[in-house]
């Protein structure tokens, strides 16, 4: 599955609200969030409009492999 191109860092955190992300804290540009789910996991995503495809692909496969899932079906349950 093709990750979006256009995705923003806010986009992102709203989607990832799916899995349990929440908001804990911004400083200056970057947005940290936090699960409880599958053991706490805390991730830091920039704020930027668009998000470049390798910080996105980044921070997909680190969420993808917290929850022991593949990449393609984390981008299926966030974007479908």
């Amino acid at each position: 599955m093709r990750l979006p191109r256009d995705l923003s860092g806010g986009e992102l955190a709203k989607a990832l609200s799916k899995l349990g992300y929440e908001p804990v804290r911004q400083t200056g540009s970057h947005m940290r969030l936090r699960t409880d789910r599958n053991d706490t996991h805390i991730i830091t995503i920039p704020a930027h409009s668009p998000l470049k495809i390798g910080t996105l692909n980044s921070i997909l496969n680190e969420i993808a492999h917290h929850f022991g899932i593949s990449k393609t079906e984390l981008v299926k349950r966030l974007f479908n």
